[in-house]
């Protein structure tokens, strides 16, 4: 079991585009799926949140997304290739901001994601609401973006206590 270190808001990796990973994935690829889900169940078992992790986040400059919804889920090299024109405003918070604080953000109502799983097959997912919210989510990451870029307006920043005082039953986090 190996839990990474996860980078936090003003260090420069997080604002860097991830590179694509070669397919097969080898075996540091494959570690890597294994250290994202580490690190993100200690996330969730220490702080109740953690739907998804990015590699950027640990350090890591390639494409990929781990998340652990139902089940543990990778995606590797995942790119938004459709939108809708429709958006919607959606609570956001980061492992990346330690989960200090929240904010409201401006997401796509669905995208459609292009991807592969680990073992090199393609894939072409239609997500909405909180699956496309958290897709997008993770999907910034890997191209140097942040959800206080995407942040509706300043005002809606909270610190997680408030958060969860007043908003948390509205929001992706509620379970």
């Amino acid at each position: 079991m190996t839990i990474r270190p996860t980078l936090q808001l003003g260090h420069p990796a997080l604002r860097s585009p991830a590179e694509e990973l070669p397919l097969p994935l080898g075996p540091e690829a494959m570690e890597l799926i294994t250290d994202l889900d580490d690190t993100l169940a200690d996330w969730r078992a220490r702080t109740g949140y953690g739907r998804g992790i990015a590699a950027p986040q640990v350090g890591a400059g390639v494409r990929m997304v781990h998340c652990r919804l139902e089940r543990p889920w990778t995606l590797v090299n995942p790119r938004i290739t459709h939108r809708s024109e429709t958006t919607w405003e959606v609570w956001d918070g980061c492992l990346s901001f330690s989960l200090d604080f929240f904010c409201t953000v401006r997401r796509h109502t669905w995208i459609e994601v292009d991807y592969r799983s680990p073992d090199g097959r393609s894939h072409t997912l239609r997500a909405d609401g909180e699956l496309g919210e958290l897709l997008q989510h993770e999907i910034d990451h890997l191209d140097g973006r942040l959800a206080v870029d995407r942040m509706t307006d300043a005002r809606s920043l909270c610190t997680r206590s408030e958060f969860e005082l007043r908003h948390r039953d509205e929001s992706p986090y509620r379970s």
